[in-house]
């Protein structure tokens, strides 16, 4: 073979492999169209793993191509797990960086205010599809109690590992407390107040009144006599409440009977949320000792008994009408 042809040879080598090489550039920038689509990296997947689950739902085409990218740029290794989701025009690069950069879906769960760890634990569950034995596990692992959440709006990624949600709801509201209360041994005293407070009204002004009508029976020793512990009680001691207080519910002597025992119940009643916690530590400058539903979504107080009366007369004359 002449020099000649060898350097033509490789030549056209050279071309070839430029050509291939402009080739294979133009897919891996050559944009996808994918409809919505998700794809889940499990832990201690390899490139290799993940790239081909991209092919496999329809993100990429030319995995080989793709894998070979990959390991040129050093990216393959750095790959990270979990729930990720594709649509429009998609390619391959922009799938590949996307899951270096850990660009996971965001789930959000709303937990409301007022709520029984039993009700709370359910909503998780049914919400996130994780199963409600591995929530009761993850709360008896924490040692978890009656009041100890607080209610929000919770961002999370999959896989979820319940502990951790409960966990993060856990510091949350003892972060909130720390700025109400900077003495932690009285806390637990808030959160029960609070939950009280956030099963008598769903008013954010009639929080504070509430907060101290509650003080101010505490101060003169007088029975909080306040439905929602009789109704807590008879959860706790029957699992269930029929829906309407009774006679015979009010003298149901419970740890948490309110008309029978004075003070406060012994545990938060509910999981109170961040309004009714800043009103149990700055209640209202207010006499009032009573309050009775007016029959507007809302309340009535007043100072004295004879007071009081005169509102449940009219709220009882509003109800015959």
């Amino acid at each position: 073979m002449t020099a000649r042809r060898i350097i033509i040879g490789c030549a056209l080598l050279a071309l070839i492999a430029v050509g291939a090489g402009l080739w294979g550039n133009a897919l891996l920038h050559r944009p996808r169209p994918v409809p919505p689509t998700t794809v889940v990296i499990p832990a201690g997947a390899s490139g290799q793993q993940a790239i081909r689950r991209l092919a496999q739902a329809g993100v990429i085409d030319h995995p080989r191509l793709l894998r070979l990218y990959g390991r040129l740029t050093r990216q393959s290794g750095r790959i990270q797990s979990g729930w990720y989701h594709f649509s429009g025009g998609v390619t391959p690069v922009d799938a590949l960086h996307t899951l270096v950069a850990g660009k996971v879906m965001q789930f959000q769960v709303t937990v409301p205010e007022g709520l029984r760890s039993s009700e709370i634990l359910a909503l998780l569950a049914k919400a996130t599809g994780i199963p409600l034995p591995r929530w009761q596990q993850a709360w008896h692992a924490l040692h978890g109690k009656e009041g100890i959440l607080l209610p929000d709006s919770w961002r999370y990624t999959r896989p979820l590992q319940p502990r951790a949600l409960l966990t993060r709801m856990i510091r949350a509201q003892q972060q909130l407390l720390a700025t109400l209360e900077p003495d932690r041994s009285r806390w637990q005293r808030l959160r029960i107040i609070a939950s009280i407070i956030e099963k008598e009204t769903a008013l954010p002004e009639e929080r504070p009144i509430i907060s101290a009508v509650i003080r101010n029976r505490l101060q003169r020793h007088m029975p909080l006599q306040m439905d929602p512990t009789i109704i807590y009680g008879l959860y706790r001691i029957d699992g269930r409440f029929s829906g309407d207080i009774t006679r015979r519910d009010l003298k149901r002597d419970t740890p948490w009977n309110s008309y029978l025992h004075k003070g406060l119940p012994p545990t938060p009643i509910c999981h109170p949320g961040r309004g009714s916690l800043i009103a149990a530590a700055h209640p209202a400058a207010s006499h009032a000792l009573y309050f009775v539903a007016n029959g507007k979504g809302g309340h009535n107080f007043a100072q004295t008994l004879a007071e009081h009366q005169q509102n449940v007369a009219a709220f009882l004359h509003g109800q015959k009408r």
